[in-house]
């Protein structure tokens, strides 16, 4: 028998959910947001120069599980973009993560040489080692240089953007920054790489596009009266349950858009100063789809503690991996697990750190799981 089904959040976890029981199982799909816009964070649009902007920060997509790709790819054509970063390190540019270029961008040829040698004979090639596992080094040069990079790309980096001592992050975190022993600059190494042709907002659109869905913005879930035999919940898992333990603690950024009368601010899309200025990094967006216009964009990108009373960092991002946090987080779990008709996902319903594709994937998961009740 068909059922009625509320998912609340446009962005690619609801959105791949609600496509998902509107074109495999034909039933009617809700979709709601409180924002006026859907895509969630990786909401883009055109400006007046033409230029495709990314509104929460930039936004890549990359994959290297056929299922995702294979879905995602219904809605879009992609560019075959392969992203790298570009950190400013003793007022040098150099690649991101530290890599085997990097080496020999910020020391002297013969030292570079000497500790390269040491690297590969200790690691394989394409190794990528988390940056607290590369610090337990016997030999000298090595902790000379396991020492430099955590403190002039991991230290000062993280604790702007996170607000805390990276040491007490979660492992899962702090290994999405290694030390890779690598001449492979790129940021990402999946096999499916790329900006959607005419930005994931479009993409996102065509996703929504089906007869079964109908979206409606500018709607919270509590002015919904009435009833789902399913509910998605993507948003923050605490909201839900009227923070009944507690506030779950995120990082919330902010963005100064700047525009420049010149062709490109910068020679990369994101450029990282980890150790200058109060701004993480720089995001240039024309990099992405090559987009002309005599004038660029540019956002500096500023890290603070989500406020739950609003402000410029009143929108959650990054959920903050602490041990105490997990546990809080779990707390609310075990409440979900007594509501039979509604099920969380997303990076706010889960408290994970999720990328494009990991969002995807758990939303196909999630239906597998469903789509026989």
């Amino acid at each position: 028998m068909s059922k009625k089904n509320i998912v609340i959040g446009a962005g690619f976890s609801g959105c791949t959910i609600a496509n998902l029981i509107a074109n495999t199982l034909n039933e009617k799909v809700l979709v709601i947001d409180k924002r006026n816009h859907i895509a969630g964070n990786s909401y883009d649009y055109r400006d007046h120069n033409g230029i495709m902007i990314h509104k929460y920060g930039s936004h890549i997509f990359h994959t290297s599980n056929e299922k995702v790709w294979s879905f995602i790819k219904q809605f879009s054509d992609f560019n075959q973009y392969m992203h790298k970063v570009i950190g400013i390190i003793d007022g040098i540019e150099t690649n991101i993560p530290f890599n085997l270029n990097s080496l020999h961008d910020v020391f002297p040829h013969s030292l570079a040489d000497k500790i390269e040698r040491k690297l590969l004979k200790k690691y394989k090639y394409n190794t990528k080692v988390p940056i607290f596992e590369f610090q337990k080094q016997n030999d000298g040069d090595l902790k000379f240089l396991a020492d430099y990079i955590y403190e002039k790309v991991f230290l000062y980096y993280t604790s702007k953007q996170w607000g805390i001592n990276p040491e007490n992050m979660e492992s899962s975190v702090t290994a999405r920054v290694p030390v890779y022993i690598s001449k492979d600059n790129r940021y990402f190494q999946d096999k499916y790489q790329g900006i959607p042709l005419e930005g994931f907002t479009n993409l996102i659109e065509n996703m929504l596009n089906h007869k079964n869905i109908k979206v409606e913005l500018n709607t919270n879930f509590n002015d919904i009266d009435e009833k789902f035999d399913r509910i998605f919940y993507t948003g923050s898992i605490d909201e839900f349950f009227n923070y009944k333990f507690g506030v779950l603690p995120y990082r919330s950024v902010t963005f100064k858009f700047e525009e420049y009368n010149s062709e490109f601010y910068q020679n990369n899309s994101v450029i990282n100063y980890p150790c200058n200025y109060d701004f993480t990094r720089i995001h240039e967006f024309k990099h992405y789809l090559k987009d002309k216009s005599p004038k660029t964009i540019i956002a500096k990108e500023y890290s603070s503690d989500f406020s739950l009373g609003g402000g410029i960092f009143g929108e959650r991002y990054y959920p903050v991996l602490k041990e105490e946090n997990i546990l809080l987080y779990n707390k609310y779990l075990d409440l979900a697990k007594n509501l039979n008709s509604v099920r969380f996902l997303g990076r706010l319903g889960d408290y994970k750190y999720y990328d494009i594709d990991k969002a995807i994937l758990r939303a196909i998961n999630l239906f597998e799981e469903i789509k026989n009740d």
